[in-house]
C-alpha cells in the first residue's frame, strides 16, 4: 500500500466500515426484527439509521424496508469502486482494489500460514 496515499486509505477504510455495517444490518435484519434486544442488531440499527434517513429521498418507494440497508450500502460500494480511483487519478476505474478487504485477506492468509507451519 506504499503507492496509495494515506488519506485515500483512511477514506476507503471509513467507507468500507460503513458499507459492511450496512450489509451487516441487512443480514441480521433477515433473521431479527429491528426492535430486538440483541446487542449487535441494536448497534447496527443505531449506527446506520442516520444514513438510511439521509438516503431516504433517493430510495425507491417499492423497495421492501429490509432491503434499504443493502441499497444504501451499494452507494458506498460504488464510491469505493469508482470515486476513489478517480480521486487518485487512475485512468481505469476500480484500480484502488479495496485496501480494507485486502488487509483483512492478508491477515487471514497469515493466520492460515502460521497454522500450516
Amino acid at each position: 500500500m506504499d503507492f496509495v496515499p494515506l488519506w485515500a486509505v483512511v477514506i476507503d477504510y471509513i467507507l468500507g466500515v460503513v458499507m459492511w455495517t450496512l450489509i451487516g444490518r441487512f443480514g441480521m435484519g433477515l433473521f431479527l426484527p429491528e426492535n430486538t434486544s440483541f446487542f449487535f442488531m441494536r448497534f447496527f440499527v443505531q449506527a446506520t439509521d442516520p444514513l438510511i434517513r439521509l438516503f431516504r429521498p433517493i430510495t425507491p418507494g417499492f423497495l421492501d424496508a429490509r432491503f434499504v440497508p443493502l441499497f444504501v450500502a451499494w452507494f458506498f460500494y460504488m464510491a469505493r469502486f469508482y470515486l476513489m480511483p478517480w480521486l487518485l487519478g487512475y485512468s481505469v476505474m476500480g484500480m484502488l482494489s479495496f485496501p480494507l478487504e485486502g488487509e483483512i485477506a492478508r491477515g487471514f492468509a497469515n493466520i492460515l500460514y502460521k497454522f500450516q507451519n
